[in-house]
């Protein structure tokens, strides 16, 4: 059986992403076969695409979706065929139908609507284990953030204020300012205003933690702003990544910590993704956590998703719909 998908065929601007038609796969031993409702669209697949992250081509971008179990794979537990599911960890998910490892898939009540659930599994387990494992945040904390209107941003300021901490970000609009205001942020600037924000809002000591995704524009403004002891954790590079560093300017900071984690290390296994997975969707079903779908397109018009993600207009989870 035949099904569509969006697919480059080598490396190429959002312009190649082209809608082709690839065999519905079968699910193997350990895996599941879903119906999708909703893609996540990330940054890693702009890269994919583009060349920058080496793929087989052609390739069919998407590891974050949810969806309809359709089949089941050899000796899978403790799901059936009609589950609600969404994953960070599948394949192949710009088409109607993809598998996952039933290990790496998470199951969504039905008090979570599908489209929101495609915005959880990456961003909203990546802000987990920051606030949880990366740097553990305590009621009380003072954390800087860096793009508080975007997909992780507005998830990440809703958990650092459940934690009890104060927290700095940025925005480039008023648009922006507002949507990171309304998730719950204490102070939200311009980039060129972070230092003399904690400046004031610590009396000059500096924040326990910086959540930095942006990279090599914002690296030196993340480590000053650090306090004695303070963490940098810097978990994407959407300005570039940062160059090799002198490490003795953690010494002298102030024995400073960095460090630079990805999702990946913190999916170790079933429990740990259950853990983090469960967490999010049981805050979004009770209320705690609000998820801002920002732009939702149809899978026929993946190119214009990236554009849009590329131009960095959006704000919220950007998905593709079925």
């Amino acid at each position: 059986m035949e099904q569509q998908a969006i697919a480059v065929n080598e490396p190429t601007d959002a312009n190649g992403l082209k809608l082709t038609q690839i065999p519905v796969p079968s699910p193997g031993a350990g895996q599941l076969l879903v119906k999708i409702a909703a893609t996540g669209v990330n940054f890693i697949e702009t890269y994919q695409r583009s060349g920058i992250y080496t793929v087989d081509y052609p390739f069919v971008p998407g590891s974050e979706f949810s969806g309809v179990v359709e089949q089941i794979g050899e000796g899978v537990q403790n799901f059936k065929i009609g589950d609600r599911v969404a994953t960070a960890s599948g394949e192949a998910g710009y088409s109607q139908y993809a598998l996952v490892d039933a290990a790496l898939t998470g199951k969504v009540p039905d008090a979570v609507d599908l489209h929101v659930a495609a915005a959880l599994p990456l961003q909203g387990m990546t802000a987990h284990y920051l606030v949880h494992s990366s740097y553990m945040v305590h009621n009380g904390d003072v954390i800087l953030t860096y793009a508080g209107a975007g997909g992780v941003g507005l998830i990440l300021t809703q958990l650092l204020k459940l934690k009890g901490a104060t927290v700095i970000t940025t925005a480039s609009t008023q648009e922006k300012k507002d949507l990171a205001k309304a998730a719950g942020a204490d102070y939200v600037v311009d980039y060129d205003q972070v230092a003399q924000t904690v400046d004031k809002v610590t009396g000059g000591k500096g924040v326990n933690a910086v959540y930095d995704g942006i990279g090599k524009d914002t690296f030196d403004t993340s480590l000053a702003a650090l306090r004695r002891r303070g963490t940098l954790v810097l978990f994407g590079g959407a300005s570039g990544q940062v160059p090799p560093f002198d490490i003795q300017r953690l010494n002298a900071g102030g024995s400073l910590t960095v460090t630079r984690p990805k999702l990946v290390d913190f999916l170790t296994s079933q429990q740990e993704m259950h853990w983090r997975f469960g967490d999010m969707v049981g805050w979004v079903a009770s209320g705690k956590i609000d998820v801002r779908i920002g732009a939702q397109y149809p899978l026929t018009e993946a190119a214009a998703a990236h554009t849009a993600l590329e131009s960095r207009s959006t704000t919220g989870k950007v998905i593709l719909l079925q």
